[in-house]
């Protein structure tokens, strides 16, 4: 499964993906996101399956199966560059700024601001086209909506 996603991910021009790679791309994201301060924490878990549940309108029992797919790709996936291109291709504008609040949402799930997040979020941000102030917004709107 995570072969096929691999080499779409790491062909010269990836070009959209199907539904479940996109799900799949933005699963993983988030768990890196989670892992970037070097504490996968139990409430960055919880969170990771309440937004997937909530983006892709699936069952907890889905969205957990979705994360730990999610985190057997994380381990093995290459840079978050081309994870987050493949996305930004995927995606339409309109919508990443709810795939930002999503990342920012599990960010800081577990209370604390980390560096390592803060810097991951910045890359995804860029990469997705957003402007540091889109991605601000994007995390009040996380703050606000726990």
């Amino acid at each position: 499964m995570f072969d096929a996603l691999l080499r779409r991910l790491t062909a010269p021009n990836p070009g959209r993906l199907p539904a479940a790679d996109t799900h799949l791309s933005l699963a993983t994201l988030l768990v890196r996101v989670a892992r970037a301060d070097g504490l996968y924490a139990h409430a960055e878990v919880d969170r990771i399956d309440r937004v997937l549940g909530l983006q892709f309108g699936i069952d907890p029992f889905a969205a957990a199966r979705l994360r730990r797919d999610a985190e057997g790709m994380e381990a093995v996936a290459p840079d978050t560059v081309r994870f987050t291109r493949a996305l930004k291709e995927a995606v339409a504008l309109e919508d990443r700024a709810g795939m930002m609040q999503a990342l920012w949402s599990v960010a800081l799930a577990d209370g604390v601001r980390d560096d390592g997040e803060d810097q991951v979020l910045r890359l995804v941000s860029n990469l997705l086209g957003l402007s540091d102030q889109d991605s601000a917004m994007a995390r009040r709107r996380a703050e606000a909506r726990p």
